[in-house]
């Protein structure tokens, strides 16, 4: 079962890691199939019996509480992806000469089960810009009269796409480092890398680990490598990469773009690799106004997502329309609201420093809003590019004081409010404090370069307490 097409899955012995929303349609699927399925989960809350209970109604076997242990006969195991892979279920699976599969792999494998036609992936990776970028790609993909959808990693299960119904003409698939550790298999049409920058260094091991993962995305690709000219190492991964006979590295810029690249000039997203005679010619995407919003980074997401669409054929008018429909998700470098000439932006999102460097660069004079968990993060980097442009900054969270002894070094006559309090209340503190000292024409900015769990459910819930602070500043 380690290598090619699974046709007989009556009576193979699978275990399911994890129970969640990779785990639970995962095993819905192969017990659909004749497999018999145990599933193997480390909790045992309610949450977990309720979901449970599910499965054992359809005759799942599930074991709470202990997902260490293989269960006896095993012949594959496919895995939640964020489950690391040191832990001792895929140690004893290893031992044994059984499988690991995650879910992207498993949906891989079935996708033209039943002889049930395939549709090419185009696949999105990178420490930041994944969503957004597979989101405007989907965008853009509909635009040309494509039936598709954006999947994977952003939450909507791969598994529902590759064996619905209706088939899909293409599929926008963004993907995260874990899933591309466990999906050996996987050869998309075109892929791109969007960034590398240091992340889940605590699961992969090293950043060469992480990289390697990411780069995993290249591998067999079809008709286009994308990179990120701004970004060697993404250029190194594609080097490194073994692909299909005639598959082209193309790269994405914010300058002019050389032949084979994607960039930007006077304004204008242009094309020089999907073109006749690209020494010469270029073609017209989109303007830079179309894209939303126009900070560098999102051109950036914008370019990649265009160059994986005009490698799947798409023509120029479909790129301007998916752009101009594209609606950004909420906490993503979201403008607020203008509070007395100053304007307040959301990017709650930016949960580690690469992401905080791209927002930080999209304005001129900031009041910043950081802090948090800093997941092992060092901010010397971050506050040394970005302190130009800082007016002043406020800091909340539980690892704030990093963030403020970069400062001290690389920004030392940059003010800096340091909010202890970690109440309910503490956001529409930091706001408060930003009005105070904020002038007209700055920009309030919520990038906090750190996850959020110390003091919020998640990310979402931070930004929509930054927005619900700012709409008090005026009553």
């Amino acid at each position: 079962m380690g290598s090619g097409q699974v046709t007989d899955w009556q009576g193979k012995n699978v275990t399911v890691a994890g129970l969640g929303v990779s785990g639970i349609p995962a095993a819905k699927v192969l017990h659909g199939l004749g497999a018999k399925v145990t599933v193997v989960n480390d909790g045992d809350d309610a949450r977990a019996r309720e979901q449970a209970a599910e499965l054992q109604a359809l005759g799942v076997t599930v074991r709470l509480g202990d997902g260490a242990t293989l269960p006896e006969g095993t012949e594959l195991v496919v895995t939640a992806p964020g489950w690391k892979p040191d832990k001792p279920l895929f140690m004893a699976a290893h031992e044994a000469g059984v499988p690991v599969w995650g879910d992207v792999e498993l949906a891989w494998r079935l996708r033209e089960l039943d002889g049930r036609k395939a549709a090419p992936w185009l696949c999105v990776t990178g420490t930041n810009g994944k969503t957004t970028t597979t989101q405007m790609l989907a965008s853009i993909l509909k635009a040309a009269g494509l039936r598709t959808a954006a999947v994977g990693n952003i939450g909507v299960s791969l598994l529902d796409a590759v064996l619905g119904e209706e088939p899909y003409d293409v599929l926008a698939v963004e993907l995260s480092s874990y899933q591309l550790h466990w999906a050996p298999s996987l050869r998309a049409h075109s892929a791109t890398v969007l960034n590398l920058a240091p992340d889940h260094l605590d699961w992969h091991g090293s950043m060469e680990a992480y990289a390697k993962d990411k780069g995993r995305v290249y591998e067999g690709n079809q008709v286009a490598c994308v990179y990120n000219v701004a970004d060697k190492a993404t250029e190194d991964l594609v080097r490194e990469a073994d692909v299909e006979e005639g598959c082209r590295a193309v790269g994405f810029t914010l300058g002019a773009p050389a032949p084979s690249q994607l960039g930007v000039v006077d304004g204008i997203l242009v094309d020089r690799a999907f073109v006749e005679n690209r020494q010469q010619n270029a073609q017209e995407l989109a303007e830079v106004s179309d894209v939303r919003p126009p900070a560098p980074h999102n051109i950036a997401n914008a370019l990649a997502a265009a160059a994986l669409a005009r490698a799947f054929g798409v023509p120029p008018k479909a790129v301007r329309d998916g752009l101009r429909a594209f609606t950004p998700d909420a906490h993503r470098i979201a403008h607020v609201a203008d509070v007395d000439g100053v304007a307040y932006i959301d990017d709650s999102k930016a949960t580690n420093t690469h992401a905080a460097e791209a927002s930080l660069a999209a304005y001129e004079s900031i009041v910043w809003i950081a802090g948090g968990l800093a997941k092992g993060a060092t901010f010397d980097e971050l506050v040394a590019k970005s302190a130009k442009r800082l007016r002043a900054a406020v800091l909340i969270g539980a690892d704030r004081a990093l963030i403020r002894e970069a400062l001290a070094r690389h920004a030392p006559k940059v003010p800096v409010v340091d909010l202890e309090r970690t109440d309910t209340g503490a956001m529409l503190a930091a706001v408060q404090e930003a009005r105070r000292l904020a002038v007209e024409g700055d920009t309030v900015l919520l990038a906090p370069a750190c996850a959020s769990m110390d003091m919020f459910v998640n990310y979402n819930q931070r930004g929509d307490m930054f927005a619900q602070a700012v709409g008090e500043l005026g009553t």
